[in-house]
């Protein structure tokens, strides 16, 4: 691992430092954790500490929640992008299938005019 890339996932922010980092509440930040979005670390004191990477997260999590998706479409975008992450550092090649689903988020993505369930309705996959 890169020094840098070590460094940015070091958790050494506590949670006030966070709140003014990211402009959000306590409760705010506690939810995403909660929910399965951020992993901080905690103390031997169980309070909470968070890394550089955990805060560009919180920031993620925020921008789309304002944009109006729900915390389920947002756990499922962080869910494919860790999955892409998991394909690239492994170098499997992708199959037409996984090529077809990355396009269609990105296409989604970047228009934000539908959800998946939308599509579904609509049966505009692309295919």
């Amino acid at each position: 691992m890169s020094e840098k890339v070590l460094r940015k996932s070091l958790a050494v922010l506590p949670m006030g430092t966070v709140m003014k980092l990211t402009s959000l509440s306590s409760r705010q930040i506690r939810y995403y954790d909660d929910q399965g979005l951020v992993h901080s670390k905690r103390t031997s004191g169980n309070r909470r500490l968070y890394s550089l990477e955990n805060v560009d997260q919180i920031l993620e999590i925020h921008n789309y929640l304002v944009e109006g998706m729900t915390i389920a479409q947002v756990k499922r975008v962080f869910e494919k992008q860790r999955r892409r992450k998991a394909l690239h550092d492994s170098n499997q090649s992708l199959s037409d299938e996984d090529v077809r689903e990355y396009l269609k988020d990105d296409i989604l993505k970047a228009g934000r005019l539908y959800d998946d369930s939308d599509l579904k309705q609509q049966g505009k996959y692309l295919k």
